[in-house]
């Protein structure tokens, strides 16, 4: 189909509706967690976000590798980054307590932004990201959640894996916790950096043998991190 069709599809039909979507389920994560301040119910109402969000907009998604994960434990994921429909792909694919570390700017958006608060989630300015940064993730982690990262920090137009920064390593491997790579393959042709338009598509979702921390020093977490970001490579397309 014409460009023109799904430019227009997006602006009238998937962005309002959307919109609903991240009001109403919001409302209802926010409202959670005056009850529930562990973040669990709120991480409920996220997946089913993402999956409404995938459903509305044609996004078929096939998980593979889940069999390498042990349910109940935590784990740090680490994905590529192509697009900022990845992280509903994450929620909605991933049957995992997950709280994120995503830029500061997400904050700002009303009731996603108020979820991430709300729910736990750790918003970091990349500017100015604090000596903190370390420790607030470790509390995440020993909350019995897991992580999911995007180390790129920035999304990619092309597909291309960049360099993985070490601060999520840090924090896996002072906590002791495997690190799961996550590939993820097509996601930009759902919506491409910088274009308000989104396309149908079929996404893979590649879930590999977790990589342990044990032994690792804090003094090889670079070498760690290219490790990763290898496997995640490998996959993403």
């Amino acid at each position: 189909m014409p460009n023109s069709f799904h430019f227009w599809r997006t602006v009238l039909y998937l962005i309002p509706v959307i919109t609903i979507y991240t009001i109403v389920l919001g409302t209802v994560s926010l409202l959670s967690t005056l009850i529930d301040r562990s973040g669990n119910f709120a991480h409920k109402c996220a997946r089913m976000w993402g999956r409404l969000i995938l459903a509305t907009s044609g996004t078929r998604v096939t998980v593979t590798g889940l069999e390498h994960l042990v349910p109940g434990r935590s784990y740090v994921f680490a994905a590529n980054h192509q697009s900022i429909y990845d992280i509903p792909i994450v929620f909605a694919s991933v049957p995992f307590q997950l709280r994120i570390v995503a830029k500061a700017s997400l904050g700002s958006i009303p009731f996603m932004g108020w979820h991430l608060h709300r729910a736990g989630h750790l918003l970091v300015d990349r500017r100015n990201p604090g000596a903190d940064i370390v420790q607030k993730m470790a509390r995440l982690v020993g909350e019995s959640s897991s992580l999911i990262v995007f180390p790129e920090g920035t999304r990619s137009a092309d597909g291309a894996v960049e360099r993985f920064k070490k601060g999520p390593f840090v924090v896996a491997i002072d906590a002791q916790l495997p690190v799961v790579p996550v590939s993820l393959g097509g996601t930009r042709h759902v919506m491409t950096k910088g274009r308000l338009m989104v396309r149908p598509a079929d996404i893979e979702l590649t879930i590999h043998p977790p990589i342990p921390t044990a032994g690792v020093a804090r003094t090889d977490v670079i070498a760690f991190a290219e490790r990763v970001r290898a496997v995640v490579a490998a996959d993403a397309r």
